[in-house]
């Protein structure tokens, strides 16, 4: 067994209400837990549990929800997370847009600027991410990299432009492993999610006892091995998805948000 681990800064920072923003990044698809709803847990849960203890009034709702865009994250959920009057908020958005088969990055993340700036004028810490280096994923990943380099740097520069904290993604280079994605490489595992947890309490300066989790040792496989890994994987994961492009439907259509109001995430420790 071994470990991944990252430098950990710790300071006094606290908060006491927290919502988390976006698509299946946040609502913790790859990290399943049956019993919670939507039936996964997720990094931000494992934030949110950090951020709570020895806090019994603090307060966690998730409002994201997996398939989303951009436009129906800000539409269906910036009121929402503004009317809880957080003192923390984290937004990942941004992603489902770059996979489609055009899109106009400038417009984006012009929306995503103004949606940002509507959050840190509320006086919440704001913290947003830059999305996954996909270099070394496939040749669908490859080829979508420099889409996902050009969103990466904007996302840095609307964090330095509206003095929100900045979770940079792109540069977390233990995601390089496999055993931190889960078997669709599109989500990360409960390992995945264990570690952006510690990259998230680490950015915005929180202390906490987070470690990485235990990971398996990779098994070696032959390259017939891997082709018939690679046949698996497009006829689970990528067909379904190029069918739900085409059908104009998506896997968050029928899911609510886990926690549309306020919750103490200590049932949520699980882990």
């Amino acid at each position: 067994m071994d470990h991944i681990g990252a430098a950990r800064t710790v300071t006094r920072v606290s908060f006491s209400r927290y919502v988390a923003l976006g698509d299946s990044f946040t609502e913790g698809v790859g990290d399943p837990a049956p019993d919670l709803p939507n039936g996964v847990r997720g990094w931000a849960d494992r934030v949110a549990a950090a951020l709570a203890a020895g806090e019994p009034d603090f307060g966690y709702a998730n409002l994201a929800i997996r398939g989303r865009k951009l436009g129906p994250i800000l539409t269906e959920q910036i009121e929402p997370a503004i009317a809880l009057n957080p003192d923390l908020i984290t937004l990942y958005a941004g992603g489902n847009d770059v996979l489609r088969l055009s899109v106009d990055i400038d417009a984006l993340m012009a929306s995503y600027d103004e949606a940002v700036a509507r959050l840190v004028d509320t006086g919440a810490r704001v913290a947003i991410f830059t999305p996954h280096d996909t270099a070394g994923g496939g040749r669908l990943f490859d080829a979508l990299r420099g889409r996902f380099a050009i969103l990466a740097e904007a996302v840095r520069e609307i964090a330095d432009r509206r003095g929100a904290v900045i979770v940079d993604f792109w540069r977390l280079e233990d995601y390089r492993d496999w055993r931190l994605w889960d078997t669709d490489r599109l989500h990360m595992s409960p390992a995945g999610h264990q570690r952006m947890a510690i990259a998230v309490l680490d950015a915005l300066g929180v202390a906490h006892d987070l470690a990485p989790l235990p990971l398996a040792e990779l098994p070696e496989s032959s390259p017939r091995e891997q082709f018939a890994e690679n046949l698996r994987w497009t006829r689970e994961f990528l067909g379904p998805w190029l069918g739900r492009r085409l059908r104009g439907t998506s896997s968050g259509d029928d899911i609510t948000p886990k926690y549309p109001d306020y919750i103490h995430p200590a049932a949520l420790a699980t882990a």
